[in-house]
């Protein structure tokens, strides 16, 4: 198979540790980070940053606060992801993969959040480059 190469975000810099409570662009047009990156208070950002897609991962117990803030302005994909080593998170890949390349191809940005954005979201994320690009985990 063909894969394309996996391309730079432009002018990113280097990662550090007061970056975690911000998104970040890991691949151009698709972000991670926490839920306070898509909390009301950051919407002239999540504009800004030309997001059109949210996937907001949660838990059953985490739906009361971590939900869409803005359905009126971005689309939305919500999943019930438990935090749990025991979760088969493996069953969302195709749903966000799809979510993700829709909005691509339709020149949008998408955010990948969930409650810290460091577990759940960060393995969709990775799962996603993994399967577009062509990588294993060796």
């Amino acid at each position: 198979m063909d894969f394309p190469t996996i391309p730079q975000v432009q002018d990113s810099e280097e990662w550090t540790y007061t970056m975690r409570r911000t998104m970040q662009e890991i691949v151009p047009g698709l972000f991670l980070g926490p839920y306070s990156a898509a909390m009301k208070s950051k919407l002239d950002l999540l504009i800004h940053n030309g997001i059109t897609h949210i996937v907001c991962v949660r838990q059953d117990i985490e739906a009361h606060f971590i939900r869409p803030n803005f359905p009126d302005k971005f689309k939305y994909l919500i999943l019930d992801i438990a935090d749990t080593a025991t979760e088969n998170i493996i069953q969302h890949f195709p749903r966000v993969r799809q979510f993700v390349d829709e909005s691509l191809a339709k020149g949008g940005k998408t955010l990948i959040h969930g409650n810290a954005g460091i577990s759940r979201s960060a393995a969709l994320v990775l799962a996603y480059i993994m399967e577009k690009y062509g990588l294993s985990c060796k």
